[in-house]
């Protein structure tokens, strides 16, 4: 490489990094947009969470054929773009295989790379296979037509372009270095278990030909490299970097336990203490805001949940065990993971166009993204959280916002309005009072 070389090599790392820590930080933005909540509590629990969840891949082997392909993707991802190190010191000095001094072990480390790239192809293969020919049901819903269908595929034509333009790139630096009596700085290093069929491809052809070619095959790579990382932030496959602090921030509490308002909590201790003294509370801020009883936009929500919509990899395991959409209501939690994100895009797009601050544009997740009618098919079974391969939760969004309908806008359906009224009456959900209770014993 000529100096001009390195100093073009340089620019392009500076941006395309560049652009990336500025997704980054519109990501973080947007994240914190939601409410506060507690999650730095037993980091025992959530080191172990994220280790066997997101390292260990333990709830993606759930269904087998899934879950070694994606390990296998998952595993070929990570250690092959170790070499995007040597990459990047080459491209900067000028270099060629800068940890050939490593011997055996930087041997055995391009061989396996090189095995992980053929297993990654063979992978990407079954994977385009089950979602475009065998059309697997949950990755032909109607909630993954257009884009979401598209960005799919797309992440897999990117995965087989990297994993060919790096055996190519191999097989052109494996031919130079057989040259009789060496050529340009093409030293003898690395071992090609793939590469090795495909050099011979280019025999025949010029030195300078294929020098021409291995540049052009090197540049491509990590101009593809960069060109995938930024676009991680449109893509579903944002998991594979939120993965990680999704499950460790995941809640910890039994999946069956739902959190109390403490708003709510401190009004029923009041009614059921007789001695209490209503006025003994702390003076009340005539200023402040009203607080909202559950959510009906994403600034509603907790920053968890706005993580976990980012973090979807909208592979639809939630929406194939729901029972509600099995037998056909339009529930699906994998919709309402995608419709939460789009929302919250909406939101992050406003504030950019208007210098920081939102402006209401009329707008709201309920009704305009997520329909109320989807929220009340929703058993409450957990079933979608169990399945979830990174520990994201549906239904506490689901929770939230049915909260807001029944709390703020006293819309839960009717069968549930008159089951509340009961309780409220009769201090049951029977529509008959107290004394009337056992009268079942003398029929």
């Amino acid at each position: 490489m000529s100096y001009l070389d390195n100093i073009l090599f340089a620019v392009l790392l500076a941006v395309g990094f560049g652009y990336f820590f500025n997704n980054v930080k519109k990501l973080r933005r947007n994240i914190n947009l939601g409410t506060n909540v507690d999650r730095i509590d037993n980091p025992k629990a959530r080191w172990t969470n994220m280790a066997m969840i997101a390292l260990g891949q333990s709830k993606m082997v759930k269904r087998p054929i899934a879950g070694i392909l994606h390990i296998i993707v998952y595993v070929g991802f990570v250690i092959i773009n170790i070499e995007l190190l040597e990459i990047i010191i080459d491209g900067l000095f000028g270099t060629h295989r800068v940890f050939a001094f490593i011997g055996v072990t930087y041997d055995v480390l391009i061989a396996s790379f090189e095995i992980l790239a053929g297993l990654v192809l063979f992978a990407v293969f079954a994977f385009w296979t089950r979602r475009n020919v065998i059309k697997l049901k949950r990755f032909v819903s109607s909630d993954l037509k257009g884009w979401p269908k598209n960005d799919a595929n797309y992440i897999l034509y990117f995965e087989v372009v990297l994993m060919t333009l790096f055996l190519l790139m191999n097989a052109t630096d494996l031919h130079l270095q057989n040259v009789p009596g060496g050529y340009s700085h093409f030293i003898q290093a690395g071992s090609f278990p793939i590469s090795q069929f495909i050099a011979p491809l280019f025999d025949g052809v010029s030195n300078e030909l294929v020098m021409l070619l291995s540049e052009l095959f090197w540049w491509l790579h990590i101009v593809g490299i960069l060109i995938f990382m930024n676009y991680l932030y449109y893509s579903k496959h944002l998991h594979i970097l939120l993965a990680f602090p999704n499950t460790y921030f995941a809640n910890l509490n039994p999946q069956g336990e739902f959190d109390n308002l403490a708003s709510v909590t401190k009004e029923v201790k009041l009614m059921m203490d007789p001695n209490a003294d209503p006025f003994a509370a702390a003076p009340v801020d005539e200023n402040a805001v009203p607080s909202k009883f559950g959510a009906s936009d994403v600034q509603d929500l907790n920053w968890v949940q706005l993580l976990n919509a980012y973090t979807c990899t909208e592979c639809g395991r939630c929406t194939s065990s729901c029972p509600a959409n099995i037998t056909g209501k339009k529930l699906s939690p994998r919709k309402i993971m995608m419709a939460t994100r789009d929302r919250l895009e909406e939101v992050g797009r406003n504030i950019d166009a208007n210098k920081g601050i939102f402006i209401p544009d009329n707008k709201t997740l309920l009704n305009d993204y997520i329909t109320p009618e989807e929220l009340w098919a929703c058993t409450s079974c957990n079933a979608c959280v169990e399945e979830c391969p990174v520990n994201i939760s549906p239904l506490s969004i689901i929770l939230d916002m049915r909260r807001y309908l029944v709390m703020e806008q006293s819309a839960a359906p009717m069968p549930l309005n008159a089951m509340m009224t009961n309780i409220e009456n009769n201090g049951a959900p029977w529509q008959y009072n107290q004394q009337d209770r056992l009268n079942w014993k003398n029929e």
